[in-house]
């Protein structure tokens, strides 16, 4: 289900709640957010019967009927007596793990909507004490990419994304069908089909480089049959398979510790009078690494292989052109 029609749906029951009456649907329309963004009568009727068709199969008792006799609609309201739970008593144990489970995500989205409920809450007339503070506050951090691609797992949506391998400065454009997004030791992965290997992959979220964009139609992914995405996650990590090649470059003396830290020493060269050396780099995919060792010039030059070389070349030359100097 689509953020947007969960949303509408929680505004529709507290506002049957909110009401004794039998609500109309054309009433329902004007006060029920997300309903008016129906292009025509038609398209808005086709959605409040989905909407009451679900509503039903999810257990809540929505009741038909009319005010008083002279009432030539019907309406809809839920019956408090029906939806509500009995009291419940937790125990001091209990009530805590409740009001951790409430305060648990710390994310700019999720924290919008809490919010937001709150406020629905508050409009129902539900008493909402905020008053009391847990001792201990919990956080399961997301990152940025997790909400999209939260979003194109439940649009079975293929997606495309800048990625950086596990110890290495390397970025590659990846296209994934994602089949989900699970928690694995205090991290999150995205587990799907990777279109470029041909085969499933794991991928780390703090590792997704940029925005996560959209590279297909709603629909388009299936995910396979009893497939255990905690299973992938925990056996095969988000572990890359290929040799790696070898690139060789050099490095002025004292300068670009970053590239030192990934290379291994060959031997000392002199470039144009300035004195350096010869680092040796393991690299899967030597174009990957282009921006990063861009970043370090003029203290880092390409030596092999060719690829490498070109790549860095063509943007020093965009940064030359784009800033207006010429040689």
């Amino acid at each position: 289900m689509s953020t947007a029609r969960a949303e509408r749906l929680v505004n529709l029951v507290l506002a049957l709640l909110s009401t004794r009456q039998y609500l109309p649907a054309e009433r329902i329309r004007g006060i029920v957010p997300g309903y008016a963004d129906a292009t025509s009568d038609e398209a808005f009727f086709r959605m409040f019967e989905r909407d009451k068709t679900e509503l039903r199969e999810l257990g809540i008792p929505l009741e038909t009927g009319r005010n008083s006799s002279f009432d030539s609609i019907e309406g809809y309201r839920i019956a408090r007596r029906d939806y509500e739970l009995g009291e419940i008593e937790l125990a001091p144990d209990e009530a805590a793990a409740v009001g951790l489970a409430v305060r648990l995500w710390d994310s700019p989205e999720l924290t919008g909507q809490a919010r937001g409920a709150l406020v629905k809450l508050r409009a129902a007339g539900v008493e909402v004490d905020q008053s009391a503070q847990p001792v201990v506050e919990p956080r399961v951090r997301t990152e940025p990419a997790f909400s999209p691609l939260l979003a194109a797992v439940q649009d079975r949506r293929v997606v495309r994304f800048e990625y950086r391998r596990s110890g290495s400065p390397e970025r590659m454009t990846r296209t994934v069908e994602p089949w989900g997004v699970v928690s694995w030791r205090a991290r999150w992965y995205l587990v799907g089909h990777d279109r470029d290997r041909a085969a499933p992959r794991c991928f780390r979220l703090s590792r997704i480089i940029g925005d996560v964009r959209s590279a297909g139609r709603a629909g388009e992914v299936r995910r396979p049959d009893n497939v255990n995405l905690l299973e992938l996650v925990a056996g095969t990590g988000d572990r890359e398979t290929g040799p790696a090649s070898t690139a060789k470059v050099w490095v002025a003396k004292d300068r670009a510790h970053g590239v030192r830290r990934q290379a291994r020493h060959v031997g000392a060269r002199t470039v144009a009078g300035v004195a350096g050396d010869v680092m040796e780099i393991d690299l899967r995919f030597p174009e990957g690494a282009a921006d990063w060792i861009a970043g370090h010039a003029p203290d880092v030059l390409v030596l092999e292989p060719d690829v490498l070389a070109k790549a860095v070349r063509h943007r020093l030359e965009l940064i030359v052109h784009g800033a207006g100097v010429t040689a």
